[in-house]
């Protein structure tokens, strides 16, 4: 679908100046969206029905694809479950020249618990973070550009992106796969919902903006026995407390206070008795950063707390880094371009500043690659609804987004491709 003679470059250092949508191109806009959005709504509450998990987005890629067919947009499957959709300008200019919208569609394992008349289907799976509404707000977006397409040259993907919860990440797989050689993609762009911001408002932060991720894995192997007798166990669980002390530790000596440093546990396994230490305890952790050089010092530092743990109690700690993803890096001057149209568009008073987030997002793979924005939705409504923070929190089986938002991300995305495309 998108081969080419010759690999374009991955970054494009030539913008053209922000191009603004004009007040009738803005009131078109906003009417088809308007027009759009029970149609918006209903796939949102559809995928939200029948959520599934990182990978296994069957039904989900079905429901996609036949609705970009219906509305006669390209789409081909990427990365196993996800979707790529095309649609070419036919405004004079550069057809090589590429815009990439991606969404994220995968569900997390959360049993909900909001009691909205359409949740979950999927016993023990929820949209708790919203890729239902990234998905759709993309749907409703690529219609109407699709009607549109005479007013950006160039090329629009729609990346319907699988697996963004699940290491090593959706976005790892479809970059595997080269969709985009050949063009020069101007931006890739990721949209996603924020209940702490109100519905109509966006944030973005340029530079450095979510942190890298890592998995952290430990078997600490002692000899266990009876509790009482000390004197002849080595005893992994007092070894796993001195261990946990090390790894809290570490952030400690960051190099750079103002980009935080996370060591945490989660979850720790000692399958014993209130007389019996068991042979062996299990723990699972994360490890997150905001600097390529100082993480690889962290995962040093973490097998180096192993280390010590053997020599002080005579066990054996096997430590297991899984790579993740790496750190979301917004361009700045893609960034000041995106805030600038979003604030012409919608008001200054909708645009706000972010702060570094320590939360992760495989979409870190596109920033390293090609010139990227990726920026918050509000979603936690207006007046009472806000103050009350009736919306609740993402990976939570209470997440209730302000389904007003939906109208607002179409809006932006299309905004986007008319500022850097028209």
């Amino acid at each position: 679908m998108v081969c080419a003679e010759r690999r374009m470059p991955c970054r494009s250092e030539n913008y053209k100046e922000a191009r603004v949508m004009d007040n009738r191109e803005k009131q078109t806009v906003i009417k088809e969206a308007l027009g759009e959005f029970l149609h918006v709504m209903m796939w949102r509450r559809s995928l939200h029905q029948f959520p599934e998990l990182s990978f296994e987005e069957h039904r989900t890629s079905r429901f996609i694809s036949d609705t970009l067919a219906h509305d006669g947009i390209e789409c081909r499957p990427v990365a196993g479950t996800g979707v790529l959709a095309r649609i070419e300008g036919t405004a004079e200019g550069t057809p090589r020249r590429a815009v990439v919208l991606r969404a994220d569609i995968d569900a997390l394992p959360v049993t909900e618990n909001t009691g909205l008349g359409f949740s979950s289907k999927n016993k023990g799976v929820m949209h708790a973070c919203g890729h239902d509404m990234h998905a759709a707000m993309l749907l409703g977006a690529l219609r109407i550009l699709r009607r549109h397409r005479d007013k950006f040259s160039g090329t629009v993907f729609g990346l319907f992106q699988p697996g963004e919860e699940l290491n090593p990440g959706g976005a790892f797989s479809v970059l595997k796969e080269e969709p985009f050689e050949g063009y020069d993609i101007t931006a890739f762009v990721g949209q996603h919902v924020e209940p702490l911001l109100k519905t109509g408002m966006f944030g973005f932060r340029k530079g450095k903006y979510m942190a890298s991720n890592d998995e952290l894995r430990f078997h600490v192997r002692g000899v266990g026995g009876h509790a009482a007798l000390r004197d002849r166990i080595k005893d992994p669980v007092q070894a796993s407390a001195a261990l946990l002390q090390e790894l809290y530790a570490i952030p400690a000596a960051n190099p750079d206070p103002q980009a935080p440093t996370i060591v945490s546990v989660g979850k720790v396994v000692a399958a014993g008795a209130t007389n019996v230490v068991p042979d062996e305890v299990y723990m699972e952790g994360t490890m997150r950063t905001f600097d390529e050089d100082w993480r690889a010092r962290v995962k040093q530092a973490v097998r180096d707390a192993g280390a010590k743990t053997n020599g002080l109690f005579g066990v054996r700690t096997e430590v297991n880094i899984s790579d993740g993803y790496p750190c979301v890096t917004n361009d700045p001057e893609l960034t000041r371009k995106v805030a600038e149209a979003t604030a012409a568009l919608f008001g200054e008073e909708a645009v706000t500043e972010l702060g570094l987030r320590p939360t992760s997002d495989d979409f870190g793979y596109y920033s390293e690659r090609y010139p990227s924005v990726y920026y918050r939705i509000g979603v936690g409504g207006d007046g009472e609804f806000f103050e009350q923070h009736s919306a609740g929190r993402v990976h939570t089986s209470t997440f209730r987004p302000d389904e007003k938002a939906l109208g607002y991300g179409v809006v932006q995305f299309v905004n986007i491709v008319f500022t850097l495309l028209g």
